[in-house]
């Protein structure tokens, strides 16, 4: 019997047309005008838009160029005076490219900062492989100490935003995405959701992917869990999911917006006492070579929400 039922949300943000981009520029902006120790470290991308911002703070808006091991550089020199730097450009000049300096310029100094990327796994697809990072949140998991936030509304990435800039000295990456779900829902920075409850096993759709995920499963009995906040993973949540399941294990499916896999670990660590199987979905390995649409990319992936539903049933059984 199906058991699924929604749960309330109440005080969901507004809804704007902007993009996740537009709201970082505007937020960040805003915010630098507001706060002395914010300082912001580009690499060309989105330059032109916070062209007013840096004209009116010539001082705390630096445009290195197209030098992404000094922009990493740059923002945790920064980080070491006092100053709260935010460090923006594509997630595979971010992450990818510096990787060493990010190891190294934030971890082993032990400064912290808010690196804030664009383009996500897929989001500009004629842009090639090199504008393309799925692995991005799997490859800061090999360093400690990070928080990831992975908004799928722009409402929720300025709300994730500002708990960033807001977290001390902490380390954080924020994963902006051209892709979107069609409202958004109030996030703390913290916690996965309950957006359904059901017996027969979980899943957690991260970020931009609920919308898929709340078509796919549309009358299963299973419990969705929203997760805009990865890492730390909400460990909690996720048991407390499981417990909810009715055939003596829990059967836990991830849905996430970059590699296929990444958050498996986190959720077995989570799991450790329960009897459980775990099927990790996102992007695979295998380089699509044509340019496509996003759209397009997100089937061949099987992440749009036919494919979803297909490959959720036969796991669940």
């Amino acid at each position: 019997m199906n058991t699924t039922k929604a749960v309330e949300t109440p005080g969901a943000a507004r809804t704007t047309a902007d993009t996740m981009r537009e709201r970082f520029v505007s937020v960040t902006s805003r915010l630098l005008d507001e706060d002395p120790r914010l300082a912001l470290v580009l690499a060309e991308v989105t330059m032109d838009a916070f062209r007013p911002a840096q004209e009116a703070h010539p001082d705390r808006v630096i445009n290195v160029g197209i030098r992404e091991q000094l922009l990493i550089g740059v923002g945790g020199g920064l980080a070491l005076t006092g100053l709260r730097p935010v460090v923006h450009t594509f997630a595979s000049f971010l992450v990818e490219r510096p990787f060493e300096q990010v190891k190294l310029d934030f971890g082993h100094q032990g400064t912290g900062g808010v690196l804030v990327s664009a383009s996500a796994s897929y989001d500009w697809p004629s842009g090639g492989y090199t504008h393309m990072a799925p692995g991005d949140v799997a490859l800061l998991d090999t360093l400690d100490g990070w928080t990831v936030h992975v908004p799928g509304h722009p409402d929720e990435a300025e709300a994730l935003l500002r708990h960033a800039y807001a977290a001390g000295d902490d380390k954080v990456y924020v994963r902006l995405s051209a892709q979107k779900n069609a409202a958004p829902r109030p996030v703390d920075g913290l916690r996965f959701q309950t957006v359904r409850e059901g017996g027969a096993g979980v899943v957690v759709a991260v970020g931009p992917l609920l919308d898929n995920v709340l078509a796919a499963t549309e009358g299963m009995d299973v419990t969705v869990l929203y997760a805009t906040t990865v890492r730390p993973f909400d460990d909690a949540a996720l048991r407390a999911a499981a417990g909810r399941s009715t055939g003596g294990g829990a059967d836990v499916v991830l849905v996430e917006p970059y590699l296929a896999g990444t958050s498996t670990a986190a959720a077995n660590d989570a799991l450790q006492q329960v009897p459980h199987r775990v099927l990790g979905l996102g992007v695979g390995r295998a380089e699509l070579r044509r340019y496509g649409t996003v759209d397009e990319h997100s089937a061949a992936h099987g992440l749009d929400a036919g494919s979803l539903r297909r490959r959720i049933a036969a796991f669940l059984g």
